[in-house]
């Protein structure tokens, strides 16, 4: 039988309840969450701390007694009782919950409840303690969102984004990434991104993700990517490293662009650049060499003048004016790479001159099939059109060369606009273009062939089969043209250019040519000649006299300008040369205008100047005439601008 307490034991006894319900009260009361004691059954709120008053920013009096609902929103109500206080009373004992409760101004709180059952006899209650998470939620939902952001950005970009960890294996990466070597990102997570990326069996020796670990900064690198087939892509890559908590680092982002497109961008920029160079030497050669034409045209003219078939030179003189037009067609070769040839710039339509040019290369070409798809509603273009005549043969002939043994030939035209440029290394300066596709299926070319096909003097043919100027003078009037020019081949598959040329709403007109017979009666009037070539100069005084004509002569701009101004009512045209020191037959021109707005000036030239000439034409000059020139053109042109014809 159990000893009963003494009145001293239950003294002490009482006393330790005491203490230690001050303890718990003041636990209770200073908690910084807030502490709610229910009737499990009723619901009725039997006690809480300050903190839980604050909470809901209302008195503790006026939550004393009242019924647990008065804690929580509405909307999560269920049979008069809170939905986490019937979880926690029948299933959840013990366990912590999130909830909302709502203050006295309507506000709404995010909390987390953990709610413990007790009994107190046979009656059952509920405490619960309530933590404010709403901030935390709040950071959480921006966090999650953040994350969500930034997983759209990496996964939307159109370049590679991956995550690599200090022993190259990937750690995440995007789908981008993943197309650019033809698989999926899953594929990739945890292999070695050297393995996956390049095919390499160690870590790549240019890894500027090594790089960036090292320095603690962004490192670039470009190197050569490889697909899950083996095909190759140039790519710059850019690293920085990732650092963890404790500051070291834990591995390093790559950023990967693709940039096989832009290098070979770049490459044709700097061929394009180098081509401009080389136009500039071969257009002052054929100038020049034009000049040395003009004196022996011009001599070979007045020779002819003086004889009949039956002289003993005649053939002979007969022979050095066909090699003169040989050299002709050479220079013209140059200077139609140089982009300053002869130009009368009018509208005209390709598909015309397309099946003109095409029907006299079948006669002669029986062995290969022309297929021809012209577009029926094709744009007129402005331009020269013995200058798209000698693309086109260019063009025509290098495609017979590479079919030597026949094949199909297809010539395509069709409108096209600014947007369909939208890849090219070009910056297209009209809206609407025209596009002729020529294609053949020849031997084709390799890489190495491509880049200098449009050089001058480049050929693949045997010595003395070709000149090398061919494809060149067509890269030079398709750019004087305002136009551009691709080309795609490979061997055994074929080569397609690619020529876009500006349309025009002008209408095109039918023209009619004229007769190159030495027109009688042209030399009635006084001519002013300027050149300052000494050679040219006295030839084209002779040829002048030879037609008829009376000859005043100036060996620069300043003498022609002071010659017309004291003879311009005597004087009834000027023959100027485009080239002349100090003082160029632009300004020239415009300087007779002032003294004589009715002036009659034919111009002169190996070729224009920037399109100088046309420039020139366009502000009202009378007519040009290209050098070398022989007597009947000079006749024929003298007429036209006297005649106003």
């Amino acid at each position: 039988m159990a000893k009963k307490p003494t009145y001293e034991e239950l003294e002490q006894r009482v006393k330790r309840l005491e203490k230690e319900t001050v303890k718990y009260r003041k636990l209770f009361e200073e908690a910084r969450d807030g502490i709610v004691l229910t009737d499990a059954e009723t619901g009725t709120i039997i006690d809480c701390n300050p903190e839980t008053a604050k909470l809901v920013k209302r008195k503790k009096s006026e939550l004393l007694g009242q019924h647990q609902r008065i804690l929580h929103p509405q909307h999560t109500i269920i049979d008069g009782f809170s939905d986490t206080f019937i979880k926690h009373r029948n299933k959840f004992d013990g366990q912590i919950l999130e909830a909302q409760v709502i203050t006295s101004t309507g506000e709404i709180k995010d909390v987390a409840i953990k709610c413990n059952s007790f009994y107190l006899g046979n009656k059952k209650y509920l405490q619960g303690i309530f933590r404010d998470i709403t901030e935390a939620k709040k950071s959480k939902e921006l966090i999650r969102k953040s994350e969500e952001l930034y997983r759209s950005l990496v996964e939307n970009i159109d370049i590679g984004v991956a995550l690599i960890d200090l022993d190259h294996n990937v750690i995440m990466v995007n789908e981008a990434h993943g197309k650019m070597i033809n698989k999926h990102p899953n594929e990739l997570i945890g292999k070695k991104c050297f393995q996956e990326f390049e095919k390499r069996e160690k870590v790549c020796p240019h890894c500027p993700g090594v790089q960036a670990i090292k320095t603690g900064q962004t490192a670039e690198a470009e190197s050569v990517g490889v697909r899950d087939g083996g095909t190759t892509f140039d790519v710059r890559i850019c690293a920085f490293p990732v650092f963890g908590s404790n500051g070291s680092a834990t591995g390093f982002i790559e950023i990967v662009e693709d940039i096989t497109e832009k290098k070979e961008l770049e490459a044709q920029l700097q061929i394009s650049q180098k081509m401009e160079a080389i136009g500039t030497l071969a257009g002052g050669i054929a100038h020049n060499f034009n000049n040395l034409l003009m004196g022996i045209q011009g001599n070979a003219s007045l020779m002819f003048k003086e004889i009949d078939s039956s002289h003993p030179h005649y053939e002979r003189l007969k022979s050095i004016e066909k090699q003169i037009q040989s050299g002709v067609k050479l220079t013209s070769q140059l200077l139609g790479y140089a982009r300053k040839g002869q130009y009368e710039v009018k509208p005209i339509s390709l598909n015309q001159i397309v099946n003109e040019i095409s029907d006299t290369f079948g006669q002669t070409k029986r062995e290969i099939v022309i297929h021809k798809k012209l577009a029926e509603d094709l744009f007129a273009i402005e331009a020269d059109q013995g200058q798209i005549e000698q693309v086109l043969l260019n063009l025509f002939v290098n495609a017979a060369d590479a079919m030597p043994h026949g094949g199909n030939f297809y010539l395509e035209t069709k409108n096209v606009t600014k947007k369909d440029l939208k890849n090219k290394p070009y910056k297209p300066t009209v809206d609407k273009y025209v596009l002729l596709i020529v294609k053949d299926t020849g031997i084709g070319m390799d890489k190495s062939t491509i880049e200098h096909i449009f050089n001058p003097f480049f050929t693949t043919k045997e010595m003395g089969r070709g000149t090398g100027l061919g494809l060149a003078s067509v890269y030079g009037i398709i750019k004087a043209h305002g136009g551009y020019i691709d080309v795609e081949s490979k061997e055994k598959q074929g080569t397609t250019f690619s020529v876009y040329l500006p349309a025009t709403k002008r209408k095109v007109k039918k023209t009619v040519k004229t007769s190159d017979e030495l027109i009688k009666g042209t030399g009635t009037g006084t001519v002013l000649l300027v050149d300052d070539e000494e050679i040219i100069h006295d030839v084209c005084k002779e040829l002048l006299e030879a037609i008829g004509c009376r000859v005043l002569s100036a060996k620069d701009g300043k003498e022609a300008i002071g010659i017309y101004r004291k003879n311009h009512n005597d004087i009834d045209m000027v023959l100027l040369d485009m080239i002349l020191p100090n003082m160029g037959g632009g300004e020239v021109y415009d300087r007779l205008k002032e003294i004589n707005p009715e002036v009659k000036v034919l111009l002169s030239s190996g070729y224009s100047i920037d399109g100088e000439a046309t420039e020139i034409l366009n502000r009202g000059c009378n007519g040009f005439i290209q050098k070398p020139y022989d007597m009947k053109k000079l006749s024929a042109k003298i007429s036209k601008v006297l005649n106003n014809k």
